[in-house]
């Protein structure tokens, strides 16, 4: 260490620098985790040597992810769950407790968006079902808060944990037709901060809060509105996509995979309340 006005300095070297994203012997917590982006986060994690807890409520296709992950399947475990649901959180949270003694991560990747909640020609806003709303604004927000919750209240009595909650462009740029899922996702960046201070203060600066704010990335829940079901060209709407992203294309689910891991890590000790963009630089964006 060197001391240069007070200020200790340290030289890292590459083992120290390696170490940092080995995550052996910790416990990830994945809700959505059968889904596209969540299935790539759990592979993530238990490539990196973590114990891994898939939560979903549908776990058949929890089975593939599983398969993905090779010999690092003997370290993660499928848990139905239902992340509306206050009481099935707490019993998967249990589970994952007894299963791996302990939760070190949570990744809040359950979440989406559905053509009840979305204007289109055929749809005005003025006609929007209030069940519709309702469940997407819960499944993305009230989902996201409960499960801190239940998982975040074991970090509380270990003293240490970190969260990654799932954001969205749509969080500081509200887009056209999905106003169920842009009010959602604003309310997680918002709750994100709010958590971060909150756990740091009232129970342990060691436990970190923060978002990744995925741009586009094609999914199941979002397939409708970019891609044409039949011919699978895009959209008109995926063509202005495309078109305000600098890097000219459609994210892939595991080039989300970087920050996720470094927002879990020791590398991002100091690093609580953030939203961090990865969006090809879309936000970055003005169109001119």
């Amino acid at each position: 260490m060197n001391d240069t006005v007070g200020v200790k300095t340290q030289a890292f070297s590459l083992k120290q620098l390696m170490a940092m994203y080995n995550f052996t012997g910790k416990t990830l917590v994945v809700t959505g985790g059968a889904g596209i982006l969540g299935s790539e986060f759990a592979c993530a994690f238990a490539g990196c040597g973590g114990n891994v807890a898939i939560l979903d409520l549908n776990l058949e296709p929890g089975q593939a992810v599983l398969q993905r992950m090779g010999k690092s399947r003997s370290r993660a475990a499928l848990v139905q769950c239902d992340v509306l649901d206050p009481e099935s959180l707490r019993q998967a949270t249990a589970e994952v407790v007894r299963r791996f003694g302990q939760i070190d991560c949570l990744i809040n990747a359950a979440g989406g968006n559905q053509p009840q909640a979305t204007t289109s020609a055929d749809r005005s806003f003025f006609e929007l079902p209030a069940d519709g709303l309702r469940r997407i604004t819960d499944l993305n927000i009230l989902g996201t808060i409960l499960a801190c919750q239940a998982i975040g209240s074991v970090m509380a009595q270990q003293g240490h944990g970190a969260i990654v909650n799932i954001a969205s462009v749509n969080s500081s740029r509200p887009l056209s037709r999905g106003v169920a899922y842009a009010a959602g996702k604003a309310a997680v960046a918002n709750f994100t901060q709010w958590l971060a201070v909150h756990l740091a203060q009232e129970y342990s600066p060691c436990i970190r809060v923060n978002a990744i704010a995925p741009g586009f990335f094609i999914t199941t829940q979002n397939q409708f509105l970019l891609a044409n079901a039949e011919t699978g060209e895009y959209t008109p709407r995926a063509k202005a996509v495309v078109a305000h992203t600098p890097m000219g294309r459609f994210g892939k689910p595991g080039e989300l995979v970087g920050g996720m891991l470094w927002l879990l890590s020791p590398a991002a000790s100091f690093v609580t309340g953030s939203v961090v963009y990865i969006d090809g630089g879309f936000t970055a964006y003005s169109g001119v």
